[in-house]
């Protein structure tokens, strides 16, 4: 019960306050530029909604899981890109702006593109279509959780530069103390689900993780795309809302089936270790650099 709470109202209430601190470090024109440049931001759609189901179905049909895990797979690769991406942007030193801009412009798009890819990969695995629809609450609760304490933060910065400028490393060590502490909850929480699934669901989600990373990276930037927009591709492309696809694939309104629920759960704990590693790696070659 205690980590119930914990992971229904801690996490989010934590994530928040959080989002609320990047927000202190973004100005309004990190956003508005993007209106007359949207490249990266077209760039990002296309991998998230056509390059990762793609990605993700020639990996499920080499693995040859049963039907369950297999759509569970799907439902993870359909899902919209995680708030907690921005933390890993802004620790990576990526454009956090961009990263917020993804999240909320895939989850809107995730109303249409989710059930589409879901359905379609219920025919393939189980020879029927099933109705699933991404609640407009849902999204709802994102956007409350994400993208509305970021706005508040960048109005604060607008408005009071020096505070927003005092509190950015502040800011920076709860950020890193939160995600550590998102990395720790996820083992523990679903350390049995690792050990028995690991060898299997584990080893595809890995990959699925490591490629869908790099491809966010690499890509970008072989396309014209600068770093720290790369960085922010990168983290909004391979880090998805795996709680979110969990509650549909749980849920008796929906797909009702916990063996579904099963990939998303690992991967949003490898991702979350395989994310934090690449931060490393990013912030390791930028020490060297300087």
């Amino acid at each position: 019960m205690q980590q119930s709470l914990t992971l229904s109202i801690g996490l989010p209430a934590g994530l928040v306050i959080v989002m609320l601190g990047l927000g202190l470090s973004l100005r309004i024109q990190d956003f508005t530029r993007y209106l007359s440049r949207p490249w990266p931001i077209v760039l990002g759609l296309v991998c998230q909604i056509v390059l990762l189901p793609l990605l993700c179905f020639a990996l499920v049909y080499a693995a040859g899981f049963p039907p369950a895990i297999s759509v569970g797979m799907m439902l993870l690769a359909a899902s919209p890109g995680g708030t907690s991406a921005a933390l890993f942007t802004h620790l990576a030193r990526g454009d956090v702006a961009l990263s917020l801009i993804l999240a909320a412009a895939t989850t809107i798009i995730a109303l249409v593109s989710l059930p589409i890819i879901v359905n379609l990969s219920m025919i393939v695995f189980y020879g029927e279509a099933r109705t699933v629809r991404l609640d407009i609450v849902q999204v709802l609760l994102i956007f409350a959780i994400a993208i509305v304490p970021a706005s508040i933060g960048v109005f604060v910065r607008s408005s009071f530069p020096d505070l927003a400028e005092r509190l950015d490393r502040p800011v920076k060590t709860i950020t890193m103390i939160f995600l550590v502490g998102l990395i720790l909850i996820a083992l523990i929480g679903q350390w049995r689900l690792l050990v028995v699934w690991g060898p299997t669901v584990g080893l595809v989600a890995l990959i699925f993780a490591v490629v869908s990373l790099l491809a966010g990276y690499f890509l970008p930037l072989l396309l014209g795309v600068e770093p720290r927009q790369a960085v922010a591709l990168s983290m909004s492309i391979g880090i998805h809302n795996a709680a979110l696809v969990i509650a549909l694939a749980m849920s008796e309104h929906m797909l009702n089936n916990a063996e579904m629920a099963i990939p998303p759960a690992a991967y949003g704990v490898i991702a979350y270790v395989v994310g934090g590693v690449f931060v490393w790696i990013l912030n390791k070659r930028q020490a060297a650099a300087s």
